[in-house]
């Protein structure tokens, strides 16, 4: 059995944040049930194009979405009163609800907290915001750099110290919906210790904040922390011969000077703290990483026992042959041959091969049926939700 065997999770969210909490819910066993709008799926796939493939492009597409992948996908109108009644009765046979609408969105259609725990007390709710449940900006729209500008995140970023910059992945999103799965877990594990469940309330801004952690932690007062830009000199992102990138952080004492040693400065060792001889020492450092290509250097630094790495792009790092060992590259069979994704981060015991992400509504009548509706009524439900193309995008609304 897998960790998460027999938790049952009713997921609403469309963005990234939520279906990256519940993507790593259902890879380690959660029996997830993707509950997807036919309207913001046609929205979706018009606005990344998709509305233009054919139908094997469709399926294609949609198993290349990593974070749908062992997931079941009910495709049912949100705003229709018969699919909001089936999906309170779904909510009374599951374990954990997972939504990321503005606060107030789903209350108003009877799905929110308070309507689904009246028959399912134990129930977990975990809702994913830009702000929270609370506070001033409870309200407030936004997409992951509004949570890393609020948060202070986003006055860290970038090399420039004048001038902020984008971080260039979601670092916002992922981070939230990390902590959201890891509250999700300590609710329902004190669920089934009291039988009361509780809404949990995950804000981007919050688990923004803490990616600063390093820094609230080290500086009591904020206003000393060193500006952006400013860095070391035993550690930095060093260009090569050939054009390529390679990163060094040889931050403790004895790897600086096994460092300096085999970069022919041994003189630099002692010099490791002196903000004056900064400037000086990387620039030496910067002439000496231009001399040699990237794999001359990854050899040498190699035999020095110095810290490094290659900066890998993507598609260099889906190859990089540790990350292929442990099995965070995974090739999964689709649709007109294997697609490359990433595996589980954490894994638990035996990991079992994931499915491909399926088209959306194809549980839809299996799921309902459980409910004890009707042919009839299943057919109503999905009359004008028929399957189309769906992803996660990086906001909240």
């Amino acid at each position: 059995m897998s960790a998460l065997s027999g938790l049952r999770v009713l997921d609403f969210s469309r963005l990234l944040p939520g279906p990256y909490c519940t993507w790593l819910l259902a890879d380690q066993g959660a029996e997830v049930i993707r509950v997807e709008h036919p309207r913001e799926l046609a929205k979706q796939a018009k606005v990344f194009g998709w509305d233009r493939l054919d139908d094997a492009g469709r399926v294609r597409q949609r198993a290349q979405d990593m974070l749908a992948r062992g997931k079941k996908s009910v495709c049912l109108d949100l705003g229709d009163a018969d699919a909001q009644e089936a999906l309170r009765r779904l909510a009374t046979t599951v374990d954990v609800v997972v939504e990321d609408y503005r606060p107030g969105v789903l209350e108003g259609l009877g799905l929110g907290y308070q309507a689904l725990t009246r028959a399912n007390p134990a129930l977990v709710y975990t809702s994913l915001t830009l702000c929270g449940q609370t506070g001033p900006l409870r309200d407030k729209p936004g997409h992951d750099p509004v949570a890393l500008a609020l948060s202070g995140v986003l006055s860290r970023t970038g090399e420039d110290p004048d001038v902020p910059g984008l971080p260039g992945f979601a670092a916002a999103d992922i981070a939230t919906g990390a902590h959201a799965a890891f509250a999700t877990l300590a609710a329902v594990m004190q669920a089934r210790s009291t039988g009361q469940g509780q809404q949990v309330d995950v804000s981007m801004t919050d688990c923004s904040l803490v990616l600063l952690a390093n820094l609230i932690s080290r500086y009591p007062d904020p206003d000393k922390v060193p500006p952006r830009g400013t860095r070391r000199a035993d550690l930095g992102l060093w260009q090569c011969a050939d054009g390529a990138w390679l990163v060094t952080t040889d931050m403790e004492p004895r790897y600086w000077r096994a460092f300096c040693d085999a970069m022919g400065r041994p003189e630099f060792a002692e010099l490791q703290m002196d903000p004056s001889r900064r400037d000086m020492i990387r620039t030496e450092l910067a002439a000496i990483f231009a001399t040699r290509t990237r794999s001359e250097w990854l050899a040498y630094l190699e035999a020095a026992g110095t810290q490094f790495a290659p900066v890998n792009s993507l598609a260099e790092a889906l190859k990089e042959p540790h990350l292929l060992e442990r099995g965070m590259v995974i090739a999964l069979d689709a649709p007109d041959g294997p697609i490359t994704q990433a595996g589980p981060p954490v894994r638990l015991g035996a990991f079992p091969p994931p499915e491909p992400a399926v088209m959306p509504g194809t549980h839809t009548a299996e799921v309902l049926q459980t409910l004890g509706l009707s042919h009839t009524e299943i057919t109503k439900l999905t009359t004008g939700s028929a399957p189309t193309t769906g992803r996660q995008t990086s906001a909240i609304t």
